[in-house]
């Protein structure tokens, strides 16, 4: 087995993470278009988020968290408005904002240097994660992104009323 160096590991992890972003969205575009309008803004009840919410949810959480907290761009996150019952944008135009800010996103973390991955960030300043490192504030944006994905597949098969056939079809 090969030594592993720092910056192979950094690296890795970095490219990793930026992939795992992308396949989320695409997955997430996937689902979107399965959907219709009315679709995207159903919600079971007030305590429940749509498609939209969480498309804007996620949007928001990775402008702060990577664009914020690594890239050093102004904190704009009005997290309220994103569980808006009535979401201030269509599943079109909440897709794009999260497509744009992910591919950004991506941008910022494949540019973070080995040397800034135990860097001690503050990314939510009025949040409960305060003072983590770049690597922990990376890893929760993809697992955050990734939990949320599933929500969205889940919301889709039951309002499609059929499976998605995301991965390796199932023998039915």
């Amino acid at each position: 087995m090969p030594q592993l160096d720092r910056a192979s590991v950094s690296t890795n992890f970095l490219s990793m993470s930026a992939w795992k972003m992308a396949n989320s969205v695409e997955t997430i575009r996937t689902c979107v278009a399965r959907l219709s309008e009315q679709q995207l803004h159903h919600r079971g009840g007030e305590h429940e988020n749509s498609v939209v919410n969480l498309l804007l949810h996620l949007e928001g959480n990775i402008r702060q968290w990577v664009h914020h907290g690594i890239g050093g761009h102004p904190d704009v996150r009005t997290r309220d408005a994103e569980f808006a019952l009535n979401a201030a944008a269509t599943g079109a135009e909440a897709l794009e904002r999260l497509q744009t800010t992910v591919a950004e996103a991506q941008a910022i973390v494949i540019a973070v240097p080995a040397t800034r991955l135990l860097e001690i960030i503050d990314p939510q300043p009025t949040g409960t994660w305060r003072h983590t490192t770049v690597l922990e504030a990376i890893y929760k944006v993809v697992s955050h992104l990734d939990h949320h994905t599933g929500q969205i597949i889940l919301l889709t098969k039951q309002l499609a009323g059929a499976d998605l056939d995301l991965s390796m079809p199932r023998k039915r």
